[in-house]
């Protein structure tokens, strides 16, 4: 019914606007072809006006009202996003100018320089100073602007520092996995052909590969060390995702086969942004930002950023994936059996030493 009532819509404005094409074509008929075109020119050139005024006054609401809830009233999480908040406002400010300069020299030349019978219009077919100025001038700015990006693109995308915390990253339908190296900070390896869900083996690893037996898996969230640099090592299991990191102000591609990495360093812990935005529901995220298929929109991660010694008391909990795989091999599952054997043993004891002392 709401489609059939917009295009019914549709139509009727359709019409209404024919009709008064129609009616104007009339009338200059009447008035005569030549005085109606003026007085159309002075109302065009009206309208250019209020429509410049009008302009100027919704970029001026819009930005009130919409800036607030973007991500730039608030600072970066990462120290690298700090350069990209640069980027962005040396573009804002390079572009904004441009705009409201020649947007606003547009209408008021469109007003002024109406058709009039006190004046006659200038022709010229080019000239070749204002076509090498006007050419010049935006190429450099904008070659300007890439080169910054490039070098900024190649400084995140390029070789993590030395004591950059290493964490693998998988785009799934529609999840993340996250896998930490473990003890020997080395990731074991792993075959896609080994993937598992039902035997908790998500990324495929190798189990003839002893690196693999103290990698770490998440889902669903991933912890990071407030003040160290962490290098996101990031695949996919099936198509192209993206890990979108918005409070941090990164973003990269999960290709299937082809491995990505991206590096940053956190500014803030949760906590500490929980005060600056003043919202005790704040939470760090990871969100996909390549439409991925159907459940795209919930295919999210919760990043949690805490101090050094916080983490390691969280790593100190974590489980290697490999007992998960193999929980016979866990040494905490074998005390309660090692305990029943030792009970076993005193109670027979017990019982012997009985015996003999009745004999």
């Amino acid at each position: 019914m709401s489609i059939f009532f917009t295009i019914a819509v549709i139509i009727l404005v359709y019409l209404i606007i024919f009709q008064i094409a129609k009616a104007s074509e009339y009338v200059s008929v009447i008035k005569g072809e030549e005085k109606s075109k003026k007085e159309q020119n002075k109302i065009n050139g009206f309208f250019m006006i209020a429509f410049l005024i009008a302009g100027l006054i919704g970029v001026y609401y819009c930005n009130k009202f919409l800036y607030p809830k973007t991500l730039l009233p608030y600072a970066s999480a990462s120290t690298q996003g700090d350069k990209v908040d640069s980027m962005l406002w040396v573009t804002i400010v390079i572009t904004g100018t441009v705009f409201f300069i020649t947007q606003i020299l547009l209408f008021w030349f469109s007003y002024k320089y109406q058709q009039s019978d006190k004046r006659k219009a200038y022709y010229f077919s080019h000239n070749n100073k204002m076509e090498v100025i006007w050419t010049s001038i935006p190429a450099i700015a904008m070659a300007v602007l890439v080169v910054i990006g490039l070098r900024n693109w190649y400084a995140f995308t390029g070789p993590a520092p030395k004591n950059a915390m290493q964490i693998e990253v998988t785009g799934k339908q529609f999840g993340w996995i996250f896998r930490y190296p473990g003890a020997d900070n080395v990731f074991g390896k792993k075959y896609y052909k080994l993937i598992d869900d039902a035997n908790n083996n998500a990324v495929g690893q190798d189990w003839n590969d002893k690196t693999n037996f103290d990698d770490v898996i998440l889902q669903g969230a991933v912890y990071l060390v407030k003040g160290k640099p962490v290098n996101f090592i990031i695949n996919s299991r099936d198509v192209i995702h993206d890990v979108g990191l918005p409070q941090f102000r990164l973003k990269m591609d999960a290709v299937p086969g082809t491995p990505t990495s991206l590096w940053l360093t956190p500014k803030y812990t949760t906590k500490e942004m929980k005060e600056i935005r003043k919202n005790p529901d704040f939470q760090y995220e990871l969100s996909c930002d390549q439409l991925c298929g159907n459940g795209h929109y919930s295919m999210r991660a919760v990043i949690e950023v805490v101090t050094q010694e916080e983490f390691d008391v969280w790593m100190a909990q974590q489980k290697p994936n490999y007992y998960a795989v193999f929980p016979d091999k866990d040494p905490s599952n074998k005390k309660p059996q090692l305990q029943a054997d030792s009970t076993k043993s005193t109670a027979k004891v017990n019982t012997t030493a009985a015996t003999k002392t009745k004999m």
